[in-house]
């Protein structure tokens, strides 16, 4: 199936990066153990338990996205209604950079995304967490 008149995803990452703030690697870890600083992994848990995860990071599939930030859902999350920076990565982060363009749309305007995702953290050689299953 051709898809004809859709928008190629291409198009879509360029915008949203036009419109978000990016940091690098180098940033991020500069400040990664900062009290201000909420980073999201926005991976699928396959690729957590893989290839682990940053420290401190906190696991938001893509898809609760919106309804962990929206104070009116029912999934809402109380950290998203703090005044904290928020930097969101993927593996590449090109869903960082949507999701990013989402949650700035949505309100969290000290949001920003990891540029080149998990796959710079890791090229840069800073610490990789391996991943642990939540004790319930």
């Amino acid at each position: 199936m051709t898809i004809g008149k859709g928008v190629e995803l291409d198009t879509l990452i360029k915008e949203a990066e036009a419109e978000i703030e990016a940091v690098d690697a180098q940033e991020l870890q500069s400040t990664i153990e900062d009290d201000d600083l909420v980073v999201i992994d926005l991976r699928d848990i396959r690729e957590l338990q893989r290839e682990g995860h940053l420290p401190g990071a906190v696991h938001m599939p893509r898809g609760m996205l919106e309804f962990w930030i929206s104070p009116e859902s029912p999934y809402a999350r109380p950290i998203f209604q703090e005044d904290k920076r928020f930097v969101f990565y993927c593996a590449m982060g090109w869903r960082s950079a949507l999701a990013c363009q989402v949650a700035t749309r949505m309100g969290l305007e000290r949001a920003a995304h990891l540029d080149g995702g998990f796959g710079a953290w890791k090229e840069a050689g800073f610490d990789i967490v391996a991943y642990e299953k939540r004790k319930k």
